[in-house]
């Protein structure tokens, strides 16, 4: 038995993620970070009619397309928290769809097809996907997240290994060891990027903020609803900090707690919540004075974090501490790299200092060059690098290990003998 792989989106990029197993099994389904609501996806199935997707984890950039293709009745399996969250930032776009004007690329009827049909399965439980059987292993980059591997009658393993961490963080284990494969499809973000130790980093995040408040400015902490604010709340906390904490991150940090099983101390993830003081909308004017801030949006493209930024953005005494990726034309990429951050009404100038934390859910060069290492020390043969922008180095330097490693790009399609 031959099986296709065709790259549908994440190539060379991040973002979009999605690839398609024999015109049979789609592996996420995602939109780019920043995209609106109604932005086409730049993958169409084009009359291609899967019978099973599976969601690697619950990020916009993985799952935020899913419930559009509910019309072809596919089968969906993820983990618990997965269905949650894919639910989750549905329900967030098509809100945002309906604030701004815009046409989603689903409709809540297409939410509650995938909320009735999507079916949860635990990690390492085996499940059919037609001529393959699937499992999923932990991925350690958010609660829930899950690399797959597919087998196929004939012996062929497929891994593809979503977004994946191997190292342990304040809210989660690293991931899980990764199965034997013949063929192994992986993220590259971090390719030639190591990221600074942990405990270094946290040190250096934690005496900027409190240098702000000494002076008696603001500290804004932007993050990603999903993964990062919990992880964000539990470094303060362990650290003596008292934050508030605003925007969608509260919800689902209250999911998270329902769910121990997935956390690496859910106990403690309590306590760092009990820390923190929730914000009410019509409090938001009223705590920015001396405050320190955890909020969404990550890559401030919406949020409570433009409200707050809106107010103190020429105060040189107050601080946005950035703690992750910021997607090249994001307002947290402009911030960055040229001060300024586009509203609904304007565009402002920042004087307040702007900084980056790299509190990565991802491995870093060093860890995925050691995932490769392995692939191929236990017998992999073909390798594609996707989901980064430097996937064609990745790809590059794999090759020196004897294995056929390819970065693809979207559209791309191969056959495995």
């Amino acid at each position: 038995m031959n099986c296709s792989l065709r790259f549908l989106g994440g190539c060379g990029e991040v973002g979009r993620s999605a690839v398609l197993i024999d015109d049979d099994i789609l592996l996420d389904y995602g939109m780019k970070p920043g995209e609106s609501p109604d932005h086409p996806p730049s993958y169409p199935l084009n009359g291609i009619h899967p019978r099973t997707i599976i969601v690697s984890h619950g990020h916009l950039d993985h799952c935020g397309v899913v419930p559009n293709i509910m019309d072809v009745h596919p089968q969906v399996y993820s983990t618990p928290i997965t269905k949650y969250l894919t639910a989750f930032l549905a329900k967030d776009t098509l809100s945002i769809a309906r604030r701004s004007g815009q046409m989603p690329l689903f409709d809540s009827q297409d939410l509650q097809e995938f909320v009735r049909s999507a079916r949860i399965v635990d990690y390492r439980d085996r499940f059919e996907c037609g001529e393959y059987t699937a499992q999923l292993y932990d991925a350690g980059h958010i609660p829930g997240s899950a690399s797959v591997l597919l087998e196929s009658e004939n012996g062929i393993r497929i891994l593809y290994t979503g977004d994946v961490n191997h190292t342990d963080t304040r809210l989660l284990n690293r991931s899980e060891p990764q199965p034997k494969a013949d063929v192994m499809i992986t993220e590259s973000t971090y390719f030639g990027t190591d990221h600074t130790p942990r405990k270094e980093l946290e040190q250096v995040f934690v005496d900027s903020i409190r240098d702000t408040l000494n002076r008696g400015g603001n500290a804004i902490v932007p993050c990603f609803a999903i993964g990062r604010t919990q992880e964000v709340l539990m470094i303060l906390h362990k650290h003596g900090l008292h934050p508030h904490i605003d925007g969608m991150g509260v919800d689902v940090l209250r999911r998270f707690i329902q769910y121990p099983e997935y956390l690496r101390d859910s106990n403690a993830l309590q306590a760092a919540f009990s820390n923190a003081t929730v914000v009410k909308p019509e409090t938001r004017a009223r705590i920015l004075k001396n405050a320190l801030i955890v909020t969404t949006a990550g890559m401030l493209n919406g949020g409570p974090a433009l409200f707050y930024l809106s107010k103190i953005y020429d105060d040189p005494g107050s601080k946005v501490l950035l703690t992750g990726y910021q997607v090249k034309g994001t307002n947290g990429y402009h911030a960055l790299t040229h001060k300024r951050l586009t509203t609904k009404s304007r565009v402002l100038h920042l004087r307040m200092a702007v900084e980056q934390y790299d509190f990565s859910a991802h491995s870093g060069d060093k860890e995925l060059k050691g995932s490769v290492q392995k692939f191929c020390d236990h017998g992999g043969e073909v390798l594609f690098t996707v989901h980064g922008d430097r996937t064609e180095e990745f790809a590059a330097w794999a090759g020196e290990y004897k294995v056929d490693a390819t970065a693809p790009a979207n559209g791309d399609e191969f056959m495995i003998e």
